[in-house]
């Protein structure tokens, strides 16, 4: 790789999906993880958020000495304050996770800054081959462990995948002992998320097909035998209205409308 590239990662502060502890998410540490194999501890990161994030320590335990933070309030929009730091520092490549595993995670991150900062976007890279010429080689990931060879120039944005190397383990010590700097930024508060009402999502009881088997053969059969549609009902020549009738009917019936 060139000795003067420069590249920065996004991270964010990640949640377990069974505790809701707060960790260092999966995504960000793979792309951390890439980054440490491209330009080793000149590897710059970066996050925009509360200052008071401990578990932000863990990144750093993975063999960096220190880490930028643009500090602001948790329902503050990190896009802006974060495309004006990248247009500032320009570096060659930056790194971002699929999506958070906490807050909004809508995964419009890497577009929204690609956009602001007028750079491509490369999604879902499951490794960068190689940076030569101003121009990198990447593989990004495909369903069923497909890869697929690109080539991008110098500046772009690219999410990194599950498919990435696992990241290695994160050291305590060298951690604690690692700087975070602030960076002084404009914060902006998200007036849509400071509006929004969070609760924990809840889970919608499957229906459970009752089989009438009286032998083992009747029983094994019915587990594994293709479920199939039935008492449907396929609109075509009806009109508008009575088509919106019934799917009002039918979302009724379903309980999604009450």
């Amino acid at each position: 790789m060139p000795h003067d590239l420069n590249l920065a990662v996004l991270v964010s502060i990640g949640q377990h999906p069974k505790s809701g502890r707060a960790r260092r998410a999966e995504q960000d540490a793979r792309a951390v993880e890439l980054g440490l194999k491209l330009v080793g501890e000149r590897l710059e990161l970066l996050h925009a958020g509360e200052a008071q994030q401990e578990v932000l320590r863990s990144y750093l335990g993975m063999g960096l000495k220190e880490m930028t933070l643009l500090e602001q309030p948790s329902a503050g929009d990190a896009v802006p304050a974060l495309g004006r730091y990248l247009a500032q520092k320009r570096p060659d490549i930056v790194l971002t996770g699929v999506r958070a595993e906490s807050g909004e995670a809508s995964g419009m991150t890497p577009y929204l800054l690609g956009e602001a900062l007028g750079w491509p976007v490369v999604t879902r890279i499951a490794d960068i081959i190689k940076v030569e010429n101003g121009e990198a080689e990447v593989l990004q990931a495909l369903p069923r462990g497909q890869r697929r060879a690109l080539k991008v120039r110098l500046p772009f944005v690219a999410s990194v995948d599950l498919a990435a190397e696992t990241p290695r383990q994160s050291a305590y010590g060298p951690g604690r002992r690692a700087r975070i700097d602030n960076a002084s930024v404009d914060a902006q508060q998200d007036q849509l998320r400071s509006q929004w009402q969070e609760a924990p999502a809840r889970k919608r009881p499957k229906r459970l097909k009752v089989a009438k088997a009286k032998t083992a053969a009747d029983r094994f059969k019915a587990a594994t035998a293709k479920s199939q549609a039935s008492g449907g009902q396929v609109l075509q020549n009806e009109s508008a209205q009575e088509q919106a009738q019934a799917l009002f009917k039918l979302l009724v019936e379903e309980g999604v409308l009450r």
